[in-house]
């Protein structure tokens, strides 16, 4: 089998708040592999979103290693990892995040611009027609529904055309139509690129879509879980 896309081994994450130093994870080994989708599920507080910002380097490990299409992320520079992220990963949230003040077009086209893409406006004209918002191109988000700025935000993600798409909870705000459309779309995306996908849910639908499935616990993977990558 090919080297693993994404590898994690034995890694940890602790930060500290109010009541001092909190174990978020705790040696996390974990391989993934390129073009497999992976869903990533357990109780609130498991440490599901932790680990997926751990994969895209948005938090750093505090122990143990965390590789990327070969790149030890503990060892890079915050700008090499920005470059990394903006020609390697697709990032979808459960919020959006999309700039108020661009219109849809804008907000999907502007991290190819930043990528020096020159066929930014087209590519991102691309994307929005193929989740279905090729007529709302033009709008700004408080012009579009929930349901419309998720897609907004999946084609922003799919744009770059990344290796690895991470999303965290991105049914959690819409309601059961819409979220069964983002599914929907978020497959098509890696049947289209062959992208690799990880994912936060906590929707059973969702989840179900995946190759495999691996639960967390109190920061760690489940037993259960490990039986069934071992089965693989």
């Amino acid at each position: 089998m090919a080297d693993p896309i994404l590898s994690l081994n034995d890694a940890t994450l602790s930060l500290t708040g109010n009541a001092g130093l909190v174990e978020i994870l705790k040696g996390i080994t974990l391989d993934v592999h390129r073009g497999e989708s992976v869903g990533l599920i357990g109780p609130s507080g498991s440490g599901k979103s932790s680990l997926l910002m751990l994969m895209g380097g948005l938090e750093r490990a505090s122990g143990g290693t965390v590789t990327a299409l070969g790149h030890d992320l503990s060892a890079m520079s915050e700008d090499q990892l920005a470059r990394l992220r903006r020609h390697h990963f697709g990032v979808v949230f459960q919020s959006f995040h999309l700039i108020p003040t661009m219109t849809a077009l804008e907000n999907v086209a502007t991290p190819l611009e930043l990528a020096g893409h020159r066929d930014a406006h087209d590519r991102a004209a691309e994307e929005l027609a193929a989740v279905g918002l090729a007529g709302r191109a033009g709008h700004y988000p408080s012009q579009l529904s929930g349901g419309e700025q998720q897609r907004v935000a999946l084609a922003r993600a799919a744009a770059p055309r990344p290796d690895i798409v991470l999303a965290d909870e991105p049914t959690g705000n819409l309601d059961s139509a819409n979220g069964d459309a983002i599914i929907d779309l978020l497959f098509g995306l890696q049947d289209r690129h062959n992208t690799t996908l990880v994912l936060v849910t906590h929707a059973p639908a969702l989840a179900a879509r995946c190759d495999r499935v691996i639960a967390l616990h109190d920061g760690r993977i489940a037993p259960d879980a490990s039986k069934s990558e071992a089965a693989e």
